[in-house]
Formats: C-alpha cells, sequence, structure tokens
C-alpha cells in the first residue's frame, strides 16, 4: 500500500512525496485507519518501523490551527522528542500547525513562549510537569495523548509522571500509547487509562535471517583492542557501540578518537547540545561510530546501521534484543558482536537463556594490542577525597 492509497489532504501528501516516502510500513497501514476512525491504539513496535508517521499523521489531518493544545505527545528521551517534533514539522509543513517541543536541560522561557500558540506538544516527563506547576501550559482542548516509547519511560523511573500528566487531559481524549514490549506496567497504563483499545502488532524486532549474532569470549586487557580491530575491518554502514555507564561511554570514544575512529558519545549526563551534536554528525555521517548507553540511545531512528557492539553485556535478553534490533532492517543485513569477558558471564549466561536466540562463538583473530587510557572519575567537591580529572596510563581492557 503506497500513501496515495491514504487519500490524504494535499499537505500532507505533498510534504509525505517530497520526504520520499512511497510505501507504508506495517505499523502504519494497521494504525492510521484504527486512529482516523477514532479508536484508542496501542501500538507494539520497535524504534524505526515508521511509528511517528503512524500516528503523526492521521492527528495532523484533525489538528484545527489556533484551537489551543490538541494533542500532547510524551516521549521518554530529549532526542526523541526533537526527533518526533522534527518528523511532525515535515509532515506539516505545508499547513499551519504549530508544533512545540520541551525538554529539560536547556532554558524553560523560549518553551513557555512557543507553547502559548502551539497546536501539537511535544515533551518529556519532567518537562511537561515544570509547565504544569509554572501553569505556562493548558490541556483543556487537548483532543489526542500520544504515549510514545512507553516501555522505556517506565524503565527510566517516570510512571507516576505520566500518571500525573494523563490525569490533566480531558477525559474524552483519544489515547495512543507505543511501546516495543509490554510489561506489568505499561498493561497497567493501557487498563487504566485507555478505552477498549485496539492492539496492533508490527515488526517488534528484526529479521532474524539477516542478522549474524557472534561472540568473543576474551581476556579482558584484549577487548578495547578487539574493538578496534573490528571497527577499522568492518567500515561499511553505522556501528554502534553499547556500555553499560556514561562513564565508560565517555572513556571508550575518546580512547576511540585516539585510535583514528570517528566516534562520538551519548549518555544522559551530557549536556543537551552536546548530545545533539552527536547525533546530528552521524546522520551527516561526519561520524560513523557512536558509543551509548542504553537510555540514551533508545528512541534514536539511526539508519544504515550494519553493526552493533556489545563493549559492556546487557543484562537482559530483552535489552540484548532491544541493542541488535537496531541493524538488519528494512532488508538490509547486520552484525551483532558480543564482547565477553569475565565479569560478563552472569549476564550473558542470563542472555542465553532465550533459546530463540543463537550466538555463535568465534574465535579472537590476531589483534594488535593498543592501549586503553582510563579517564578518572570527576569528584563534585574538589578536595574532599577526589581526584582531578585526567587519564592515567593504567591499561585496561
Amino acid at each position: 500500500m503506497n500513501f496515495e492509497d491514504l487519500q490524504l489532504k494535499p499537505e500532507l501528501l505533498k510534504a509525505v512525496t517530497e520526504l520520499g516516502f512511497t510505501e507504508l510500513t506495517e505499523i502504519q497501514q494497521k494504525c492510521i485507519p484504527e486512529i482516523r476512525g477514532g479508536r484508542d491504539v496501542v501500538g507494539q513496535s520497535s524504534t524505526g518501523s515508521g511509528k511517528t508517521a503512524a500516528f503523526g499523521l492521521p492527528i495532523l489531518e484533525k489538528i484545527e490551527h489556533g484551537k489551543g493544545i490538541q494533542s500532547l505527545i510524551v516521549t521518554p528521551t530529549r532526542e526523541l522528542c526533537v526527533q518526533v517534533t522534527d518528523a511532525l514539522r515535515s509532515f506539516g509543513r505545508f499547513m499551519h500547525t504549530n508544533v512545540a517541543s520541551v525538554f529539560g536541560g536547556v532554558s524553560i522561557e523560549p518553551q513557555i513562549t512557543a507553547v502559548r500558540t502551539a497546536d501539537i506538544v511535544v515533551g518529556t516527563p519532567g518537562r511537561i510537569l515544570d509547565h504544569m506547576e509554572r501553569r505556562t501550559i493548558n490541556f483543556q482542548n487537548v483532543r489526542f495523548l500520544v504515549i510514545d516509547e512507553a516501555d522505556k519511560m517506565f524503565e527510566m523511573g517516570f510512571i507516576e509522571d505520566v500518571e500525573r500528566i494523563i490525569k490533566q487531559t480531558p477525559q474524552n481524549r483519544q489515547t495512543l500509547l507505543f511501546s516495543a514490549t509490554i510489561p506489568a506496567e505499561v498493561r497497567h497504563i493501557v487498563e487504566r487509562h485507555l478505552n477498549s483499545p485496539v492492539t496492533i502488532k508490527g515488526v517488534i524486532y528484526v529479521d532474524t535471517s539477516l542478522l549474524r549474532h557472534v561472540y568473543y569470549d576474551i581476556k579482558p586487557h584484549d577487548k578495547f583492542s578487539l574493538l578496534v580491530h573490528l571497527l577499522k575491518q568492518n567500515k561499511e554502514g553505522i556501528a554502534l557501540v553499547f556500555c553499560a555507564t556514561r562513564h565508560e561511554v565517555d572513556a571508550v570514544a575518546e580512547n576511540l578518537k585516539s585510535q583514528g575512529i570517528n566516534a562520538e558519545a551519548i549518555h544522559g549526563g551530557m549536556e543537551q547540545n552536546r548530545r545533539l551534536r552527536s547525533v546530528e554528525a552521524l546522520k551527516n555521517e561526519t561520524i560513523n561510530v557512536l558509543v551509548a548507553t542504553d537510555v540514551a540511545a533508545r528512541g534514536l531512528d539511526i539508519r544504515n546501521v550494519s553493526h552493533v557492539y556489545n563493549y559492556d553485556v546487557p543484562k537482559s535478553s530483552s535489552d540484548y534484543i532491544h541493542r541488535v534490533g537496531r541493524t538488519a532492517r528494512a532488508g538490509g543485513e547486520g552484525d551483532a558482536v558480543t564482547l565477553l569477558s569475565e565479569r560478563d558471564h552472569d549476564n550473558f549466561s542470563r542472555i542465553l537463556r532465550d533459546r530463540s536466540l543463537k550466538i555463535a562463538r568465534t574465535e579472537k583473530p590476531e589483534i594488535e594490542r593498543v592501549q586503553f587510557k582510563r579517564a578518572e572519575r570527576r569528584g563534585r567537591f574538589g578536595s574532599r577525597g577526589f581526584r582531578k580529572p585526567g587519564f592515567h596510563r593504567r591499561p585496561r581492557y
């Protein structure tokens, strides 16, 4: 099915055509008719499946400019907030719809101004609550409430915040919830706040026939050297490197740069402008390696990912699937590579309990040993027992 078959408003169809969209994805084909029909929807679909258009296009069709905030879209991260905002503005470029984004890490004053004339607001829970407490946002005209990446929202501890936000919207609204998985917390929200929803499942994960899963069982001091070797050997496409902590992300990214690899870091402790620069650098192909934590990478719609490297092994099979699900999309092939050392064995054993995952062991190739400079943690209290930040020369991984 193509977009012309949807009989969209001419302004929307023109924008979609200019953006290069032709065929609808599975989640779009299934969701758009239900949303147009006024149904509450639970969409089970992963990042990159086209769900922003699935809810954005039917919402844009029904928004009337100048009648207050008619749609509220709640996202777990600032990056996803910006991406959804950009997508809606692109879809509505030939309409008069005003889309405002509200998220933390930047001044609230420009957002207060933008919200006054907004038809659609996209925001993170914390900053939406800031506006609610300041009484700078009004939801009395909201007709559409979208809860995006719901499972990650609750993993990040936003369940109470989301509940507070929902209670401030009109009861006769249409509610759309999207989530890659439906854990108990998400099911609770669905049962309490959605009205006889229709559940729609898209392609949740990747085409497993096109995804190669391998792992290397290595000594800790070989981990970084092997990562460098693999990145230099496999330069096609984009590589995502997942680490467990912000500190590890920074250290790995800096050390990759010192090895001549175009890498940037992204995690929740970075300033918003720096996080957005990392994402833009990846989209503009000025870098080809992104080192990230799970939280920061969730919701980023990154295309052409050829390799996912688990530098630190995730704690569960669902986390593993979320990570590797960023490659082997849209008919492309992909590689999921896990670098396993002694400290990772417990986590990896839990992952292997999922019998649907077939992860093959492969032997470590001959590699050149490279030095890993460990960054000391930055102290918050100066001389009170914390060393000054910097690099020392103890090699590790």
